[in-house]
């Protein structure tokens, strides 16, 4: 399997993508493209035996400065578009960028494009689960702005993503909304807990109703759908409120003597507990809905969990997830749950 690594995206590039990369290739023996300056990549690969890695040389770099909407359009040179476009005409089975989430949607979508019938691609993360396992969040930044028809496509992308990909016979779909009774929510979270009602109904989907955000990790549902402004605030603040918890049981664990004895004794589990809420050991975001793999991975990323977003992207690429998705268009319209 060969797959492109933006070198120069995210917050640590090009030192994390690159060693990342070398990881990657050694752990799982897949061939990997580092788009990005050459001088630079060359200098972090040079006396790493660097097996199966190539680099494209490119000469710009997309920046979170840059507008989303223009910046694979106008820094063609990129490593960013310069790996879209390798994409797009089959020198590769997939693609990883830790660099803006949106310029990398908007490139996929213009450049790679969508599966046909697809209304918009979706960032879909996996969300820590009280019941060990894990729970897709549908759309988690994407797309600020949905209809009712766009929720309807996350819930059926996101139910065969856990299917495919994490092994869910019946993946439970719930809404994201501000209470969990039938009826709640403004219009757009109203007609889409209608259009998911009927899908359940046609047997297409499994949805169990409306979930409040105090009930993202409850492990009730499978499958979190919402529109990408509401999920970003979703994950944003679980993210905070982990990170928050994890610094104040440091500072209870570390007060007293007493307190460092039982830190000893409790730091097996406070490891499992902050390796369950570790972003890295994800490493990455698929686009669902884009005709090729791409995954998005953390803009903070370093070397491992760009490795481990390459092992996702394996998996990702072998689940048959994109075939799926093409087979299951008919059912994914507003116009056919009313039928």
């Amino acid at each position: 399997m060969k797959i492109i690594i933006d070198a120069m995206g995210g917050d640590n590039a090009p030192q994390a993508p690159v060693e990342g990369a070398v990881l990657a290739a050694k752990n799982y023996g897949c061939d990997i493209i580092l788009t990005g300056d050459k001088g630079q990549v060359e200098a972090i690969l040079q006396g790493r035996e660097p097996q199966h890695i190539t680099v494209v040389p490119t000469t710009e770099v997309i920046t979170m400065e840059d507008k989303p909407s223009t910046a694979v359009r106008q820094k063609k040179d990129s490593s960013m578009s310069v790996g879209l476009r390798m994409l797009a005409a089959g020198e590769a089975d997939a693609m990883i960028s830790a660099g803006s989430t949106g310029a990398l949607l908007t490139g996929a979508t213009l450049v790679t494009k969508r599966i046909r019938g697809v209304r918009r691609a979706a960032l879909g993360t996996l969300l820590p689960q009280k019941t060990g396992k894990k729970a897709m969040l549908m759309d988690c930044g994407a797309n600020a702005e949905c209809t009712p028809e766009f929720l309807l496509q996350f819930a059926f992308m996101g139910s065969i993503y856990m299917q495919t990909q994490q092994g869910v016979e019946r993946p439970r779909v719930a809404l994201v909304n501000n209470g969990t009774e039938e009826g709640k929510g403004d219009p757009l979270r109203k007609e889409t807990y209608d259009l998911l009602k009927q899908a359940d109904a046609q047997g297409r989907i499994h949805f169990v109703g409306n979930l409040e955000a105090r009930d993202a990790l409850a492990g009730t549902a499978d499958v979190l759908v919402c529109d990408g402004f509401t999920g970003n605030v979703l994950l944003k603040g679980i993210e905070g409120t982990a990170s928050f918890l994890m610094k104040e049981i440091k500072n209870v664990m570390t007060a007293s003597l007493s307190a460092k004895l039982a830190a000893l004794i409790l730091k097996p589990g406070m490891m499992v507990l902050k390796e369950k809420m570790d972003y890295k050991s994800v490493g990455g975001a698929p686009l669902m809905g884009i005709s090729k793999p791409v995954i998005k991975a953390h803009g903070s990323s370093d070397a491992g969990a760009i490795c481990s977003a390459v092992e996702q992207t394996i998996l990702f690429s072998h689940s048959g997830f994109i075939r799926q998705v093409e087979e299951n268009i008919p059912y994914m319209t507003a116009e056919a749950e009313k039928e």
